[in-house]
């Protein structure tokens, strides 16, 4: 009996390399607007309206006009070159829901933990968690319009980050600005490869 074969022809496209990152930080902090922003698929998205149930365990401040939250994750995907793809995993941001993180990073290159000025203190618990299970990482400050502007060291400072750790601005509603922090994340986890293999 012959079987047909699986194997792709010699001569077609090889398949691009996927890699998945994560997109974690505090809640309200634009994880959601950010895959959005980047994917270039529609994205999915786990959320749902916050209700008056929600309002003792959600912390509103600083974002009062949010109405949503994400409950499970944002799924979005981006091609940065005809050999590479990465597949964007939001996380939820709010502690109820952090029991999804770890089935999220599993075999996640690196994570954008991004920030907002306004509310620094809330990406805290994002930035241990990757230090705890060694997952590269470099942190984006969301610029909210008002929000105080700091310098970055200042930011780098305020979270005690270690000295290799990328912080850079971005704006999570802008694809361009999405993508360079993605590109910013894949040099920082090369290099950090790199360097544990030297």
């Amino acid at each position: 009996m012959d079987y047909g074969h699986s194997e792709r022809p010699a001569d077609s496209t090889p398949l691009p390399t996927a890699i998945k990152i994560l997109v974690a930080g505090g809640f309200g902090v634009g994880k959601t607007t950010m895959v959005g922003a980047v994917s270039e698929t529609r994205p999915l998205r786990t959320e749902e309206v916050l209700t008056a149930s929600g309002a003792a365990v959600d912390d509103l401040s600083g974002v009062e006009e949010k109405s949503t939250t994400t409950v499970a994750m944002d799924f979005g995907r981006i091609t940065i070159s005809d050999d590479l793809v990465l597949y964007l995993f939001g996380t939820p941001g709010q502690d109820r829901f952090w029991f999804v993180w770890d089935e999220l990073t599993l075999g996640a290159l690196g994570a954008v933990v991004l920030a907002d000025t306004r509310r620094l203190a809330d990406c805290f618990p994002s930035v241990d968690y990757f230090e705890r299970r060694g997952t590269p990482f470099l942190v984006a400050v969301n610029c909210f319009e008002g929000a105080r502007r700091f310098e970055l060291d200042e930011v780098k400072a305020a979270l005690n980050l270690d000295p290799e750790v990328p912080v850079l601005l971005c704006d999570a509603r802008q694809r361009s600005s999405g993508k360079q922090v993605l590109i910013a994340l894949l040099e920082h986890a090369k290099k950090l490869r790199a360097q544990a293999s030297s």
